[in-house]
């Protein structure tokens, strides 16, 4: 790369310590991709300003009528610095390109690679398919407005795709039952109607809400008015279930939607129960003993195995211990709360296991030798395990 610097023209531009494909080996991915976009979009513009000047500089020396020969040399040179510095800035405007390019297209941003027509025909598709549920398809999308394809072949192309097929799987049960097949917006529209329905009767969370949930449905051509008297029998069953099976279920924590989610399909809705009744369980040791419920974290504990009488001895031990470890971390500085101490107690050698052992280590060596203080207990026996 030539620099002029008044009447001096050097060829060799100051280079970064660490070489461009030795800093892309430390970066992954995407990350790697837009610094190397970065990287040459100020490595253009560098080499833009330097053509700028020298053009500036040819220009000024051959407006001179009368140049000496010390000015016909610095002109000479001038002008093989610009016709390098051109061809440089060509190649690494390429190289620009072809980078901004592969970081646009590894990271879904289609529409930066298209203009007009094509892009508004992308636009138009994705934006369809997104409301499909069927996102994923936006590469393919670019890949045949990109070739050349109208949006009515589009849409059919997309038709035979492994995505389509698996999103809209029932009509492939309809076709095989001699049924019509759905349209997209017909399919979605039954679906939601399905959700409607289980919403307003009370059903939990995860109960048949995906999309997957109601392919057998609609393979059946089951319609929304078929599935509320499904729901409404469910929920007759649950209010004149047996009084003391009911109290027993209640006593899990289980709501009536529960119930009639269980009795509705009790395949598919025990999982469901199993855990909230386990949630519900050790969410009941931490209020027991004074502490907070947080629900997200008491379900993470069920998923992982915690049972209730783990959780009544790891609360026992949280609640003994949590008044004393926050008032050393008052006197030693850091934090101790709650879900610090669940982390410690019912995980281990985490952040906040190690935050306890300093806790009582700075204890240990204050009161070493010592009796007498509030604070000494944990100190002095290490703390319960």
């Amino acid at each position: 790369m030539a620099i002029i610097t008044g009447n001096v023209v050097s060829n060799n531009a100051a280079k970064p310590a660490v070489s461009q494909n030795n800093l892309m080996g430390q970066i992954d991915g995407g990350t790697a991709q837009q610094l190397r976009v970065k990287a040459l979009e100020a490595q253009q513009a560098a080499l833009q300003k330097q053509v700028t000047a020298l053009t500036k500089q040819v220009s000024d020396l051959k407006k001179k009528s009368k140049r000496t020969a010390a000015q016909q040399r610095t002109l000479a040179a001038a002008e093989l610095s610009l016709k390098r510095s051109q061809t440089e800035l060509t190649a690494v405007t390429k190289r620009f390109t072809t980078a901004q390019n592969k970081y646009y297209e590894s990271t879904g941003q289609y529409d930066k690679l298209l203009t007009g027509a094509n892009r508004d025909a992308f636009m138009a598709l994705s934006t369809l398919f997104e409301q499909y549920g069927l996102g994923s398809l936006a590469g393919k999308i670019y890949d045949y407005v990109k070739n050349g394809y109208g949006a009515d072949t589009i849409s059919i192309l997309l038709q035979d795709t492994n995505e389509y097929k698996k999103r809209f799987a029932a009509n492939q049960s309809r076709i095989n039952a001699g049924m019509s097949v759905l349209s997209p917006a017909e399919y979605i529209s039954v679906e939601n109607s399905y959700r409607q329905i289980m919403r307003q009767s009370g059903l939990p969370e995860g109960f048949y809400d995906s999309a997957s949930d109601f392919t057998d449905w609609i393979g059946k051509d089951m319609s929304p008015t078929e599935l509320q008297s499904r729901v409404d029998l469910a929920t007759q069953a649950t209010a004149l279930a047996n009084p003391a099976y009911k109290k027993a279920l209640k006593q899990m924590g289980l709501s009536d939607g529960e119930l009639s989610a269980y009795f509705l399909d009790p395949d598919r809705a025990l999982p469901i129960l199993q855990k909230n009744a386990a949630t519900a369980a050790i969410g009941s040791e931490a209020l027991t003993r004074g502490l907070g419920f947080d629900q997200q974290y008491a379900e993470e504990l069920a998923t992982s195995g915690i049972s209730r009488d783990q959780a009544a001895q790891g609360y026992a031990k949280v609640a003994d211990e949590f008044s004393d470890l926050q008032t050393l971390a008052k006197v030693y500085g850091g934090a101790w709360t709650q879900r610090m101490a669940e982390e410690d107690t019912f995980k281990g050698g985490t952040a906040a296991s190690q935050q306890r052992n300093k806790l009582i280590g700075n204890e240990k060596a204050a009161f070493s030798g010592s009796a007498g203080s509030a604070r000494a207990g944990l100190a002095q026996s290490g703390g319960a395990r």
